[in-house]
């Protein structure tokens, strides 16, 4: 931690850049000073990006074990077909939330009358260990439309509540920790002060630049909150930003898609899909991701 940062905000972490087949992501969690926010362990910023005519999402099916994914898009749709069966293509304000447990796979891509077309996506897709006493639980996929989510907009502050609850807004999407996930649209020059949801949080700046009690967070930059300090937000532009938080779960080890408190668990998942022993998806059966050498 550096002695030159507001008592409000102990770490900032920027975002790195990773390639998913042709597409750029920013990164900004797992980070090696800071691996997780309450229970959320990865976040990636997808986008924003343009893609012409025949190029875009194509995300293989692949496994995932012990955790939950959380789809929220600002731009663009998104196919998601999973092992469950679930087809379920994605729009901005909807969140997916897919629930791994004991296992599944799934795949992300575009439908092909969206992908004939030019078309701009942006989004965040993060993950949340489960509680170790739910790990193993059956894989469950959630869908909630845009309409489902509260909001409230007034003088120049939109805020939505996308996981949790906050100023009075209770998100129906499923929990398993304790969590707290909202996305926050400010006019330049106007202010929130951070809700005291839980015990970590974290502020991720989409766009534009903030100031938090003092320190200034770069556009595709993620500061972490002190516990239990109060923080004042302000749009130094035109913002939009998200707040991540929840309770602090135990160590967490990971691996490509895997993620578990047990490493032996991870061990296990690797060797059943080199065999190719998760269930497969249901109309997407023929390409898979091979397990990293």
């Amino acid at each position: 931690m550096s002695d030159t940062l507001p008592n409000a905000v102990s770490l900032i972490i920027p975002a790195r850049e990773k390639d998913l087949g042709g597409f750029q992501v920013r990164r900004v969690l797992p980070f090696a000073k800071h691996r997780m926010v309450g229970p959320w362990i990865f976040f990636d910023h997808m986008g924003p990006a343009d893609f012409a005519p025949g190029i875009g999402i194509n995300v293989r099916p692949h496994p995932h074990i012990n955790l939950a994914t959380v789809t929220y898009l600002f731009s663009g749709a998104i196919l998601h077909r999973d092992s469950l069966g679930t087809r379920s293509v994605i729009v901005p304000g909807d969140i997916n939330l897919m629930v791994a447990g004991k296992g599944i796979t799934h795949s992300e891509r575009e439908e092909e009358a969206v992908q004939a077309k030019t078309r701009h996506l942006d989004g965040l897709q993060l993950w949340l260990a489960l509680p170790e006493a739910d790990e193993e639980i059956d894989p469950a996929f959630f869908h909630y439309d845009a309409d489902e989510i509260p909001g409230l907009n007034e003088d120049g502050v939109s805020i939505r509540v996308m996981m949790g609850e906050a100023f009075g807004l209770v998100s129906p999407v499923k929990t398993y920790a304790k969590t707290f996930y909202a996305e926050f649209r400010l006019a330049a020059g106007k202010a929130i002060d951070a809700p005291m949801t839980a015990e970590d949080r974290a502020v991720y700046a989409c766009a534009g630049a903030l100031e938090i009690d003092g320190q200034r967070l770069e556009q595709y930059e993620m500061a972490i909150l002190t516990t239990g300090a109060e923080a004042k937000i302000t749009a130094l532009d035109e913002a939009h930003f998200v707040i991540i938080g929840g309770e602090p779960l135990t160590e967490r080890h990971i691996y490509w898609n895997f993620v578990s408190s047990r490493p032996e668990r991870i061990e296990q998942a690797k060797a059943d899909w080199q065999a190719q022993a998760f269930p497969k998806v249901p109309g997407d059966e023929l390409e898979f991701i091979p397990l990293p050498e």
